[in-house]
């Protein structure tokens, strides 16, 4: 059985090795956090203004665009190795739990990582190797999400990566 990173790998077509290459660098340190608001700035406007997707703009019906591009760039800004913003204010970031409210497809996943590569190419202060490691990962965990969406419809157990089995108490 394949765990949620493997599925992940398969169906991004970013291998784990490139999706985890962000911890290579600080980019935190090297971007700086007015990058990373300017970066969920840039995408969540794309979002929110895009009058022609109205399904996927749907998804984030129930977010305030302030709320969400808070959520966004505190959670990149902690995982590209900055301070742990997202988790002070709203705890363990858990996507999988989350995201588990909205409808994380395939086509869902593929709409959100066109508006964050055109968000990427938008923010100057982003350089391309920098841009390349982002999408990298962004996009392998985008498919992780849709790996772990498609758990609410099959109601069964896919091993994380650090997922240990034990054995049934008796």
């Amino acid at each position: 059985m394949q765990t949620l990173q493997e599925k992940a790998s398969q169906w991004s077509g970013v291998d784990a090795a490139d999706a985890f290459a962000i911890d290579d660098t600080n980019l935190f340190q090297k971007l700086g956090l007015q990058t990373f608001i300017n970066l969920s700035t840039n995408f969540y406007t794309r979002v929110y203004d895009n009058e022609e997707e109205e399904w996927f703009r749907s998804i984030f019906s129930n977010s305030k665009k302030e709320e969400a591009i808070q959520n966004q760039y505190e959670f990149f800004v902690q995982r590209m190795g900055g301070p742990p913003l997202y988790s002070q204010r709203k705890g363990h970031p858990a996507l999988i739990a989350r995201h588990r409210p909205f409808p994380v497809t395939r086509q869902a996943a593929e709409r959100w990582l066109y508006h964050m590569e055109k968000a990427l190419e938008s923010t100057p202060d982003i350089d391309a190797d920098s841009r390349v490691k982002m999408m990298n990962f962004l996009r392998h965990t985008a498919f992780f999400l849709v790996a772990g969406d498609e758990l609410k419809t099959q109601k069964q157990q896919i091993p994380c990566k650090h997922g240990a089995s034990k054995p049934a108490e008796s």
